[in-house]
């Protein structure tokens, strides 16, 4: 479990400015391996808020502030909606239970409303729908609440903010740093949220594992800021979504 975690922290944290995927939307998984859901996005949440600290003093200098009242604001305080709904699910029951073999295995309306959005958004990292619509600066606060509420949800919050943000104009090193700042943003109102349900439970007894995580998301930051800046990774990202889309249906079938 602990090789398994830390080595897609340093591998999703050091390909997350170039892979399409954020480290929350790799690491999640691995996380719901081992743990109830509910917590493996908490444990998840913790995990990216601290790399976004590190990256926030990497190129958080940046930001665009007006980006980020336009933006952030609408941001995070969706973000608490998003939260505030995944807890009140976690406590909804089951939806259906069946038998294959010798396993008994249930659906959640947990487990299927996180599996819908996973897959939701990997298809939105392939196909990009701002192809289909017209965005514009207009638009972000609309796009900020939309990206705080699904961070709060799940923590997918990248691809609707890179949607909305790229209709700026901005410059590669804006871009990035006021990206970072507002993931911050949401990550400390969604881990306000989960930390009065989730974090006081369980917590202190998995610190270690925690600690090795963080340590490993931080190091791949640092090495892929640091010299991974020319690789393209189309094949990468397309690995990562078909993982990714397998894992969101068999957590939907309830087989996670």
């Amino acid at each position: 479990m602990f090789a398994l975690i830390c080595t897609t922290a340093f591998v999703a944290s050091m390909l997350t400015f170039f892979s399409g995927f954020g480290l929350g939307t790799v690491l999640l998984p691995v996380f719901a391996i081992f743990f109830p859901l509910p917590f493996a996005i908490a444990m998840t949440a913790v995990v990216h808020f601290t790399n976004n600290i590190l990256k926030v003093t990497l190129v958080g200098r940046h930001a665009r502030k007006d980006v980020l009242i336009r933006f952030g604001i609408p941001a995070v305080l969706f973000s608490f909606l998003g939260a505030w709904i995944l807890m009140r699910t976690t406590g909804f029951g089951w939806i259906t239970r069946y038998t294959l073999g010798e396993y008994n295995f249930e659906i959640t309306w947990v487990k299927l409303l996180i599996a819908t959005v996973i897959f939701f958004f990997t298809l939105v990292e392939l196909f990009p729908i701002e192809k289909f619509f017209r965005i514009q600066s207009k638009h972000l606060p609309l796009g900020g609440a939309l990206s705080g509420f699904f961070g709060g949800l799940s923590g997918h919050q990248g691809a609707l903010r890179s949607m909305f943000l790229v209709t700026l104009n901005l410059s590669k090193e804006s871009f990035i740093g006021t990206g970072v700042v507002i993931a911050l943003l949401i990550d400390i109102a969604r881990i306000g949220i989960y930390s009065s349900s989730l974090m006081q439970t369980e917590w202190m007894s998995h610190w270690p594992l925690l600690l090795a995580a963080i340590g490993s998301a931080f190091a791949g930051t640092w090495l892929g800021n640091r010299y991974l800046k020319k690789i393209t990774m189309d094949l990468v990202q397309k690995i990562v979504a078909a993982c990714l889309l397998l894992f969101s249906i068999a957590l939907g079938a309830g087989l996670l």
